[in-house]
């Protein structure tokens, strides 16, 4: 694939303003659609240097759209309510702490199933909606005991891998990780690139690392995080994120949840450009998740809203989004109970685990 321009994500507020049309679901066994092209699962596809040195990022731009962006979109009354029970749709909830046990994976689990308080469902008259998180992500220690506690619930297992979370043990090692919790039964893994390859400029070498680690991810789904805090430049975000679709990633996500600066709007913005520009040229799709650093409900709004606007309707479902922010369920479950209620609750009232 060859272009003679040079690709900008983030050419001005006229060009960066523009929401995708998008349909709320993809026909003819596609998984997505933008701008009325069906989309298929990313396969990836052979490393073409020329796209990732073209990249460049408008960096003013970026930010302005990323401000306007939570001033001009606003939602209230039931279609906030719905809004919000889309984000626990969507949501992720994690454990990776040095002092997790088994017990807490499974109250965690028993969270997932049942992540709003029985009355406030009911208050709201939303039973029938049987309202789940999508994933419970673990160390792969805990694979095994987050399987047995969400059995037959079709709540996935996700485990972090290859070195989480700096990413700097030896390549084999970190493979060996990887099908270690795949074949324990893990249905989707969250593996750390080298930050260094990026650093350096690398893409050879980091196309290669993620391709093996696709290889060794076999029938799971493979989230490839970036640690975008780390990366410096947006111009290496969009650089990282396009090697790593051209690897064969499923999902491309922002953080680890351990870096000092974590998911933040203009990044997601970039993120899902480049998301954007590759679904158009290849016509695959791949999927998005920002994590750390979200905790309010009002985020989770202004992240639906982002999705919605650059990538379309069909991005706003489990198979292609995802919150890694546990934190923020907590504040969701207030903001519901509020709606049905006319009272704020108190934080302790909702506990995670």
């Amino acid at each position: 694939m060859t272009s003679k321009l040079t690709r900008r994500y983030g050419i001005s507020d006229e060009a960066l303003a523009g929401p995708v049309q998008g349909h709320a679901a993809a026909e003819g066994g596609a998984i997505a659609v933008i701008q009325g092209l069906a989309l298929q699962p990313n396969r990836g596809i052979p490393l073409n240097l020329d796209w990732v040195e073209e990249v460049r990022v408008n960096t003013s731009a970026v930010e302005r759209r990323a401000q306007t962006l939570v001033t001009r979109r606003t939602v209230k009354k039931e279609w906030q309510i719905a809004w919000l029970l889309r984000a626990i749709s969507c949501m992720d909830l994690t454990t990776l702490a040095g002092d997790d046990t088994d017990e807490r994976v499974r109250r965690l689990c028993a969270k997932a199933r049942q992540p709003i308080q029985h009355d406030v469902v009911r208050l709201l008259g939303i039973e029938k909606l049987n309202i789940r998180v999508a994933a419970v992500c673990v160390y792969h220690t805990f694979v095994e005991t987050a399987l047995r506690a969400l059995e037959r619930t079709g709540i996935k297992v996700a485990a972090v891998s290859t070195g989480f979370p700096a990413g700097l043990s030896p390549l084999d090692e970190r493979v060996a990780e990887i099908r270690r919790s795949v074949e324990a039964g893990a249905h989707e893994i969250d593996v750390v690139i080298t930050r260094g390859l990026v650093f350096a400029g690398r893409w050879q070498a980091l196309f290669d690392e993620v391709a093996t680690f696709r290889a060794a991810c076999g029938p799971a789904h493979m989230k490839v995080i970036l640690g975008t805090g780390d990366l410096l430049t947006l111009r290496n975000v969009a650089r990282a994120s396009v090697v790593a679709m051209m690897a064969g990633a499923d999902f491309i996500k922002t953080s680890t949840g351990k870096e000092s600066t974590n998911a933040t709007l203009p990044v997601g913005l970039v993120m899902t450009r480049a998301i954007r520009e590759y679904a158009l040229e290849t016509g695959m799709a791949v999927g998005f998740k920002p994590a750390g650093g979200i905790r309010t409900a009002k985020q989770s709004l202004e992240w639906l809203a982002l999705i919605k606007e650059e990538l379309g309707d069909s991005w706003l479902n489990a198979e292609m989004f995802r919150f890694g922010a546990s934190s923020m369920l907590a504040d969701i479950e207030r903001q519901l109970e509020f709606h049905a209620t006319g009272r704020y609750s108190a934080e302790y009232r909702h506990p995670m685990a």
